[in-house]
């Protein structure tokens, strides 16, 4: 500006926002977040869930080690993970006996009734209650705002 030219400052990693170069060398670099992973692990941009069907304790501990890989690849990698933005949900119809205590980066990850997954919502009893109410509150609106437009006669 007005001729003068700002200190030369070395860029580390960037990423442009936006732009659908962006989204590709993001999901490039997260590539590779699942390895050495025995639960299942799906990624949809930035989302990534991970799960496994638990039985016994062997089974909450391979759980609560392969949510340990995330935080150890962040390291890795120079990125940050947000533990608060997580949450653990258990899908059952019986009765839940104990908390659930998985951790995510030394942080316990809060355990949640429902969840929204990729616009559904599920919840922890596998009822789609939530779901439908959602669904069909959205309908009528778009209804009212049909019929609103209608009546002016748009």
């Amino acid at each position: 500006m007005g001729g003068q030219l700002s200190a030369e400052v070395r860029v580390m990693s960037v990423v442009p926002q936006g732009s659908v170069l962006g989204s590709l060398l993001f999901l490039a670099y997260v590539n590779d977040i699942w390895r050495n992973m025995q639960s299942t692990i799906r990624l949809f941009a930035d989302d990534c869930v991970i799960y496994r069907k638990i039985i016994n304790n062997a089974d909450i501990e391979k759980l609560q080690k392969d949510l340990d890989r995330p935080g150890e690849w962040a390291v890795e990698n120079a990125m940050k993970i947000n533990p608060s933005k997580s949450k653990t949900i258990r899908f059952t119809r019986a009765r839940a006996k104990d908390p659930l205590n998985y951790s995510l980066m030394s942080t316990l990850i809060l355990e949640a009734s429902s969840c929204k997954y990729l616009g559904i919502i599920l919840r922890s009893d596998l009822s789609w209650a939530d779901q439908v109410n959602y669904a069909v509150k959205r309908a009528w609106k778009a209804l009212h705002f049909t019929m609103r437009i209608q009546k002016k006669g748009y």
